[in-house]
């Protein structure tokens, strides 16, 4: 039985194509403002449901055993220090988080899996941390340099794996 897989910002499908080529997830539902993204989700997920805009998403119980999140990172980047990139996780885009975690606790899944720069150790980790822990969600997290898996970019990304506590 595969995971099903609630893929939020997810862009043109990255995180669930990639899981969904480990043969043990399933994408059942996608959340992308973008219309450009949405129709090349609709292209090659016809059948999957998509949602538009997370903050007025009513995610129901069930049905999702997996959440994905690469949630905006304009604000927390080191890029975009010179673009106001410093606001950190309290910033008007990357402050979006806060809907997967609202996503997290309505779904109530078994596995949450987000992605980020990894400037959001220092950006606010502790903030996203902290705000699943209230919701009863343990965490771990590693940064992958780019280059450990074939990238020729100086780009390290976090990875958070939250689940229930307990």
């Amino acid at each position: 039985m595969k995971l099903r897989v609630l893929d939020l910002f997810s862009g043109i499908g990255g995180f669930s194509l990639g899981l969904e080529r480990t043969g043990g997830f399933e994408a059942v539902a996608f959340c992308e403002i973008d219309p450009f993204c949405r129709a090349v989700l609709n292209k090659h997920w016809p059948n999957v449901r998509q949602y538009e805009d997370v903050r007025e998403v009513k995610f129901g119980e069930g049905g999702t055993d997996v959440v994905t999140a690469g949630f905006p990172c304009q604000d927390i980047s080191l890029a975009n220090a010179v673009w106001g990139g410093r606001a950190g996780v309290a910033g008007a885009r990357s402050g979006l988080y806060r809907h997967v975690v609202r996503a997290i606790r309505m779904v109530r899944p078994r596995f949450t899996i987000l992605e980020n720069v990894a400037a959001l150790l220092g950006r606010g980790m502790g903030t996203v941390l902290g705000d699943l822990a209230e919701i009863g969600q343990d965490a771990e997290w590693h940064c992958i340099p780019m280059r450990a898996v074939g990238g020729s970019q100086e780009r390290d990304r976090i990875f958070i794996v939250a689940y229930p506590g307990g």
